[in-house]
C-alpha cells in the first residue's frame, strides 16, 4: 500500500468526563472522507495524543477504523517515552486494523541516535509489514531524528515515509535527496505544502486538512499535475490557515474552527485552555475567506 496526498490529523473529541465522542468522530470521518482526503490519521499532534489515557487512545482508534469503513488508509498514530509500550502500542493498532503507523518519539531525557534509531526500528518490526512513516517535531521533542539516522531508517523496508514538521524546507530537500526511492515526504503545516511538493513532496498530513479538506485536495491535485502557477494560486490564500493554526495552541484552533463549521468536538483536554471571541471571531474570518465556512 503507498499512501500520498492529503492525510488529516484528526482531532480527539472527548467530553468533560472523559468519553470519547464517537458519533462526532464518525461525523467528522465521514464528512473527510466524503470531501475526498486520501487517508485519515489519528493521535497526531492535532489528536491530542500525549493528553489521552491508552484505552481513549484506543477508542478514538477504533472509531475512526469502524467509521471509515475501509474507504481510505487509516495511519494511527503511536508515541511512546519507552520501546516496550510503543511496541505494544504498534501491536494493537495492528491488530485494529490500521493501515499504517505514524511514529513518534516522546522522550523526558535525551536519547542518543542509536536509542533514537532502536526505537523506531522497534516499531516497524511490530507494524508487521505496513507502512510507517516517521514523524519529527523538534518544537515539542527533546530527541529529534538527525539527517543520518533518517537515512539509516530508511533502509528499514517498511519505513518509507516521514512528516518532518521543522520549519526547515531545506532539511526536507536533504532527506529526499538522501533517502530518494525509498522514503517519500509529506508536509507539515510548518511548510508550505506547493513548495514541498515543487521538491519532491508525496502531501499534505497536517491538522488544518481537517477543516479545509476540499481546498487541500484540489491544491494537492494541482501539484500533482504540475501546473505550479494554479497550485500557488490556491496556495496564496490558504497559507492563512496555516498562519492561524501557528498563532494559536494547536487542537484549540482546529477544534474552534471545527465547532465553528458545525462539528461539536468540545474544548480541548485540560490543562490545554479552550480559545475565547476574538480568537473564535479571528478564525472565523480565515474560514470565510478560504470559502471554508
Amino acid at each position: 500500500m503507498s499512501f500520498s496526498g492529503v492525510f488529516p490529523y484528526l482531532v480527539s473529541p472527548v467530553d468533560q468526563s472523559g468519553k470519547v465522542m464517537d458519533g462526532v468522530l464518525t461525523d467528522l470521518v465521514d464528512h473527510l472522507v466524503e470531501a475526498g482526503v486520501h487517508g485519515l490519521t489519528p493521535l497526531g499532534s492535532t489528536g491530542e495524543f500525549a493528553y489521552l489515557s491508552q484505552e481513549q487512545r484506543r477508542h478514538v482508534v477504533d472509531t475512526v477504523i469502524s467509521a471509515n469503513r475501509g474507504r481510505v488508509p487509516v495511519v494511527a498514530g503511536v508515541a511512546s517515552t519507552s520501546t516496550a509500550d510503543a511496541v505494544a502500542q504498534t501491536e494493537y493498532m495492528v491488530e485494529a486494523g490500521a493501515d499504517g503507523i505514524l511514529a513518534i518519539l516522546e522522550a523526558y531525557f535525551p536519547i542518543s541516535d542509536e536509542g533514537v534509531e532502536a526505537y523506531f526500528t522497534a516499531i516497524a518490526r511490530a507494524a508487521k509489514g505496513r507502512p510507517v512513516v516517521l514523524y519529527t517535531n523538534p518544537q515539542f521533542q527533546r530527541s529529534d531524528l538527525t539527517l543520518p539516522v533518517i537515512e539509516r531508517l530508511s533502509h528499514v523496508e517498511n519505513i518509507r515515509y516521514i512528516k518532518d514538521a521543522s520549519t526547515n524546507t531545506g532539511r526536507l530537500l536533504s532527506i529526499i535527496e538522501r533517502t530518494r526511492g525509498r522514503m517519500d515526504v509529506f508536509a507539515a503545516s510548518a511548510h508550505i505544502p506547493a513548495c514541498v511538493m515543487m521538491i519532491g513532496g508525496v502531501g499534505w498530513m497536517a491538522g488544518p486538512a481537517c477543516i479545509v479538506p476540499r481546498q487541500s485536495i484540489a491544491l494537492y491535485e494541482a501539484a500533482r499535475a504540475g501546473d505550479w502557477a494554479k497550485a500557488m494560486e490556491l496556495q496564496r490564500p490558504l497559507w492563512k490557515v496555516n498562519e492561524i493554526f501557528a498563532k494559536y495552541s494547536i487542537a484549540a484552533c482546529i477544534k474552534t474552527a471545527l465547532e465553528l463549521q458545525g462539528f461539536p468536538v468540545g474544548a480541548p483536554i485540560a490543562p490545554q485552555a479552550a480559545l475565547g471571541e476574538a480568537a473564535r471571531a479571528e478564525i472565523g474570518a480565515v474560514l470565510r475567506d478560504v470559502g471554508a465556512l
